[in-house]
């Protein structure tokens, strides 16, 4: 098992083996919920990075990343386990065609764990190669009072309960990481059971670094632009500002078409890559964009 940091510079250094570029501020909360079994509560926008620092714990210390991918109208059953239904009614026709009629011994089987399908909850319960698992509850917002209200209860003592079984509790409490795009406001009692942060846009300095890691075949120059490019994109009146990931799957799309240097025509080709509304899209084409990389060469220079 590959052993925890011991202190928040061996954090950060933790996740850049992973090229996860993060604050001392963010890392700062990863030491501590590491080190004193404490549920992580990210909340920020789209695209800042909150799930991929869930993929990179995981990878860093060798564990396995259980997802709980959150939406509306999700329930406890579905979040915990299902009961295989088309396998029971097999077994149950088979002990028809046999002549099986102990009805206790078929009720015992059929509730058992071979039937029984574990979702993400239960299987972060169980111990797992290499130590607890990393269970992450993504988008969290997307649920409603009632789902939240369960999760505070596992969460609380790190167990579930099956009516048919009984009790499962996690021998080692998972590392568990919740996230939230704000959407909605999560219930405050909730949070009061986990570290907060709030994991904001990079600076400029910090998004280079993080464009370096992930796409480290692109130029300075171009790097330089692009951020830059994006970062004045966030201080437009725009319906969605284009996060982290969109930085990098902008590089990528240039990287991709050979572009060496940023122009206006570039940039209305591939504003897809950063832009996901039409109506943004629209605003920033043109003479916009070549305003905004006048300026962005211009505080570069």
């Amino acid at each position: 098992m590959i052993p925890l940091p011991k202190s928040i510079d061996e954090t950060i250094a933790l996740l850049g083996r992973e090229n996860y570029i993060c604050g001392r501020a963010l890392a700062t909360v990863v030491f501590l919920s590491l080190k004193l079994g404490r549920p992580m509560f990210l909340e920020g926008e789209a695209g800042t990075g909150k799930t991929e620092i869930a993929k990179a714990i995981a990878a860093a210390l060798g564990r396995r990343l259980i997802r709980l991918q959150c939406y509306e109208g999700l329930d406890a059953s579905s979040a915990v386990y299902e009961w295989n239904f088309p396998a029971q009614m097999v077994a149950i026709r088979t002990a028809e065609a046999t002549g099986t009629t102990d009805r206790n011994a078929l009720q015992a089987e059929l509730f058992s764990d071979d039937y029984l399908t574990a979702r993400p909850l239960l299987e972060a319960m169980k111990p797992q190669d290499g130590g607890p698992p990393v269970l992450l509850i993504d988008e969290l917002d997307r649920t409603d009072a009632p789902f939240e209200a369960y999760l505070m209860e596992t969460l609380s003592d790190f167990q579930v309960t099956i009516p048919e079984l009984g009790t499962v509790k996690a021998a080692e409490p998972p590392i568990v990481i919740l996230t939230s795009n704000r959407t909605r406001e999560v219930h405050d009692a909730l949070k009061r059971r986990c570290l907060y942060h709030w994991v904001d846009y990079p600076d400029f300095e910090r998004e280079m670094a993080i464009l370096h890691a992930r796409a480290p075949e692109a130029q300075e120059a171009l790097s330089r632009e692009v951020v830059g490019f994006v970062q004045r994109l966030r201080k437009e009146d725009l319906f969605k500002s284009p996060g982290v990931a969109e930085t990098i799957d902008w590089a990528k799309c240039l990287l991709a078409l050979d572009v060496i240097a940023m122009s206006p025509e570039v940039i209305a080709d591939t504003l897809g890559a950063i832009l996901k509304y039409q109506d943004d899209i629209q605003k920033i084409q043109g003479a916009e964009a070549k305003r905004i990389l006048d300026d962005v060469r211009e505080s570069l220079a």
